[in-house]
C-alpha cells in the first residue's frame, strides 16, 4: 500500500502547477535576474586589478626597472607599466588610461590625476621601494663585492610584498550572498508541496481528503507516503536549482559543489517539513493557507538578505538568536561557511540545525494531521 500511495503521489505531485512555477521556472528567471543585475559588479568595483602606471626613466635606475619588470612577471601583477616620455605620460594621464606616473631619477617622484584608494597604494610602494632602496646602498657602500646580490634581494622583497594574499581559497564576492538566499527561498518554497499533504488528508478541504479518509489505507501510511514523495520531489528541484545555477548561469560556489547539493537537499526537506507542520495547524482553506504560508516564507527570506544584503548582519546585532532558527538565514550560511571556511564545522553545525528543525516540524505536523477527526463525512 505504502508504493501504491507513493507512486500516485509522485504522479500527482509532477502535475501540480506550484511546483512548475515557485519551485522550478521562478528560481531560473529570478536567477537569470540576479546574475544580469549582481554578475559583473564585483569584478569591476571591489575585486582588485593591476594598477596601470607610465614610468618615465629621466635617469637609468638599474634597480627600479627590475623591481617593476619582476612585479609584472609575477602571476597576479600588483602594477600595469608602460615605459614612455614625459610628454606622452602625462597625455596618459589625463586620459585616465592610466593611474599615475612615475618619474625615475636620482629620486623616485609620483603624480597623480586624482586621490584615491589606488593612488595611495602607489603612494605606499614607492614610500617602501624608497626606504628599501637606501638599506641596500649603504650595504653596498659597506660591501661593494656583494652589490648584485643586494640588488637581487631588494628586487626580490619589493615584488614578494606586493603580491596578493587570498583572504580565502573560496569566492570573495559578496554579491553571491543573493545566489545562496535564492535557493533558501526555493528550498522554503517545498512548503507548498508539504501543505499540499494536509489538505489532502483533511476531509473539510477537498473531495480528495474526504476520500483518503474513507480509504482503508492507515493514515499513517498515507501520510508518511505523501510526505516520501514531496521530499524526492523537492530533492528533484533542489538538484535542478543548484545545477542550473553552477553550471548554466556559471555561479561560483567555490571548491565544494560536491557538498553545495546535500545542503540544498536538506534545506528543501525542511521547507517540506515546514509546510506540512503549517498545513497540519492552520484551519482555514486552501488559498488562505498559501497566503499565510508564502508570506511567512518571504518574510523569513527578507530577513535572510533576499532584498536587502546586510539585512542577516543587522539582525545579527540585534536580534542574534533570530538567525539560529531561520530557516532561511541556516540555508544561505551553509552555503557560506562551505565557501569562507576551510573547516567543516560550522557547516556541519548548521546542518544539524536544519535537521533538527525538519524532525520538530514533521513530528508536530504528524501528530497534529493524526489527530483530526471527523463526525461524518
Amino acid at each position: 500500500m505504502f508504493l501504491h500511495i507513493l507512486k500516485y503521489e509522485l504522479k500527482s505531485g509532477l502535475r501540480t502547477k506550484d511546483l512548475m512555477i515557485w519551485l522550478i521556472l521562478f528560481p531560473i528567471v529570478l536567477g537569470i535576474c540576479f546574475k544580469v543585475a549582481f554578475g559583473s559588479i564585483y569584478e569591476k568595483t571591489e575585486k582588485f586589478s593591476s594598477i596601470p602606471v607610465a614610468v618615465v626613466e629621466d635617469k637609468e635606475n638599474t634597480a627600479f626597472r627590475q623591481v617593476i619588470e619582476g612585479i609584472e612577471s609575477s602571476e597576479d601583477p600588483f602594477l600595469s607599466v608602460s615605459f614612455t616620455d614625459m610628454e606622452s605620460a602625462e597625455e596618459l594621464l589625463d586620459k585616465g588610461e592610466v593611474e599615475g606616473v612615475i618619474v625615475s631619477g636620482e629620486k623616485l617622484s609620483l603624480t597623480v590625476k586624482e586621490r584615491g584608494l589606488r593612488e595611495t597604494m602607489l603612494k605606499s610602494f614607492l614610500e617602501q621601494y624608497t626606504v628599501r632602496e637606501k638599506i641596500a646602498m649603504d650595504a653596498i657602500n659597506t660591501a661593494p663585492e656583494k652589490a648584485q646580490e643586494v640588488v637581487s634581494s631588494l628586487t626580490g622583497e619589493t615584488v614578494t610584498s606586493c603580491r596578493e594574499i587570498p583572504l580565502t581559497q573560496g569566492n570573495p564576492d559578496v554579491y553571491i550572498q543573493y545566489f545562496y538566499n535564492l535557493i533558501a527561498m526555493v528550498a522554503l518554497f517545498g512548503c507548498n508541496i508539504g501543505m499540499h499533504i494536509t489538505i489532502q488528508n483533511q476531509a473539510d478541504l477537498s473531495a480528495l481528503g474526504a476520500r483518503n479518509n474513507c480509504s482503508p489505507a492507515h493514515k499513517s501510511v498515507s501520510i508518511i507516503a505523501s510526505l516520501t514523495a514531496s521530499c524526492i520531489l523537492q530533492t528533484l528541484c533542489m538538484l535542478l536549482c543548484v545545477s542550473f545555477l553552477a553550471f548554466i548561469l556559471k555561479v561560483d560556489f567555490g571548491d565544494r559543489l560536491h557538498l553545495v547539493y546535500p545542503a540544498a537537499i536538506m534545506g528543501g526537506i525542511l521547507g517540506v517539513s515546514f509546510g506540512f507542520f503549517v498545513g497540519s495547524i492552520a484551519r482555514v482553506g486552501e488559498k488562505a493557507k498559501t497566503a499565510i504560508i508564502s508570506s511567512f516564507v518571504m518574510l523569513l527570506c527578507f530577513c535572510s538578505g533576499l532584498m536587502v544584503g546586510n539585512m542577516k548582519a543587522i539582525i545579527a546585532e540585534k536580534l542574534p538568536w533570530f538567525n539560529n532558527i531561520n530557516p532561511a538565514a541556516l540555508i544561505s550560511d551553509c552555503f557560506y561557511c562551505l565557501n569562507i571556511y576551510e573547516d567543516y564545522d560550522r557547516f556541519i553545525s548548521k546542518l544539524v540545525a536544519m535537521a533538527v528543525i525538519t524532525a520538530v516540524f514533521a513530528a508536530l505536523g504528524f501528530i497534529c494531521s493524526r489527530r483530526k477527526k471527523y463526525a461524518s463525512i
